[in-house]
């Protein structure tokens, strides 16, 4: 049994249905949208086998880019094929895109009011907690032994202290992962593969033909580094936005993190939110684009090569250690958010049950967003935390 094909191909329509309906309820992240498309497209409409939905989830895990949106366009190429694959991805976007762009045109419009500002007094903190729990379910599920370990812990003291650029620390990882895992005596082509490309005003800012370009360029870069997990374009996307460009600040560039945790979807339409801070709809429209290119070019170009050579161990190597920097980057990450995040008693409160809540219950993600904004409505007018403007401590 191979995925290249499918018992029966269906329509287009029915199928571009489905995948706005999933965009637009889509909540819980990768692994409960990933879960969701099982249950409704093999136990229920029957579109693929058990077999196949296995083989497409492991293919996908392999490659980087956000999983569930990379397993919907796999799904879609298998039951529509070429152009079945470009209309089911977009329209499992497209929600995401309305409901995030329409969040960052009221936040362009409102961000100086104090009600948005008390809000993400209480939500900053959450998203740390969000992050840390997330990487901890990513961690039991690919970190295997201690040389992953390793490699995790040098990435995190890198994106600390030299916040260096996030794509070596993944390719470095990777060629680690090939020597000690794989077989370099003799290196096949499959394993050239697994290579990662390298690839609040009054008024909307404007966009300008350079801003755009350099938008598409970086978000380009981005979509094809979120090894593991969305997650990982955090650390990736601080660098770039606040660290090299200045585009955001470090309280903006939180919010825009909470948009992406608290929208259906991936968390990296975060980039939807973070264009049309820079750059208005068009800023916007273009993120999104390099974002969620470069999963249609791999699930389209790569996956089907990856398909009869995942099993080859160079490329399970590469894909080991690109995994352990994606835990690094992302601890490393909440590290330096948390800064900003978590600046007084009452954050650093948030932080800390929200942390136990979410290993404790099984919190959904917009809930916990929602508590915490209450809790900052309640609060910031009592405590006025001066720190929460200025950015400092």
């Amino acid at each position: 049994m191979t995925t290249t094909t499918t018992s029966e191909r269906g329509g287009m329509g029915e199928l571009v249905r489905y995948f706005l309906k999933l965009g637009f309820l889509g909540f819980g992240g990768p692994v409960a949208l990933v879960g969701q498309m099982e249950r409704e497209l093999v136990d229920g409409k029957k579109w693929l086998s058990k077999e196949q939905m296995r083989e497409v989830i492991a293919i996908c895990q392999s490659l980087p880019g956000p999983l569930a949106i990379q397993v919907g366009i796999y799904i879609a190429y298998l039951r529509c094929g070429f152009w079945g694959a470009w209309a089911g991805g977009w329209a499992f976007i497209l929600p995401n895109f309305v409901i995030v762009a329409a969040l960052g045109a009221l936040y362009v419009y409102l961000g100086d009011l104090q009600p948005v500002t008390s809000i993400f007094y209480g939500v900053s903190p959450a998203v740390i907690a969000l992050i840390l729990h997330s990487c901890y379910r990513l961690a039991r599920l690919g970190m295997e032994d201690w040389l992953q370990w390793i490699i995790a812990g040098i990435c995190l003291v890198v994106t600390v202290i030299l916040q260096a650029e996030v794509a070596l620390l993944f390719i470095g990882a990777g060629i680690v992962g090939i020597v000690y895992y794989g077989n370099v005596r003799r290196p096949p082509v499959a394993m050239q593969l697994a290579v990662i490309p390298a690839a609040a005003p009054a008024v909307a800012p404007a966009a300008t033909g350079s801003t755009l370009g350099k938008l598409l360029l970086f978000f380009l870069k981005a979509g094809s580094l979120t090894f593991g997990s969305g997650l990982v374009i955090v650390p990736f996307l601080e660098q770039g936005l606040v660290q090299q460009y200045g585009w955001l600040n470090e309280r903006e560039f939180l919010v825009a993190v909470a948009i992406g945790m608290m929208s259906p979807g991936p968390v990296v339409i975060t980039a939807t939110f973070v264009g049309y801070l820079v750059a208005g709809f068009w800023g916007s429209l273009v993120s999104t684009i390099g974002i969620f290119l470069p999963s249609f070019l791999l699930v389209l170009i790569v996956a089907p090569l990856l398909a009869r050579h995942r099993k080859n161990p160079n490329v399970q190597g590469f894909v080991k250690g690109a995994y352990a920097a994606a835990i690094g980057t992302i601890l490393g990450a909440c590290i330096l958010l948390g800064r900003i995040a978590v600046g007084d008693w009452l954050t650093a409160l948030v932080a800390v049950v929200s942390l136990a809540v979410l290993f404790r219950w099984k919190v959904s993600n917009p809930l916990l967003i929602a508590v915490t904004a209450v809790i900052g409505l309640i609060a910031y007018p009592i405590l006025q935390p001066a720190w929460v403007l200025t950015g400092l401590k």
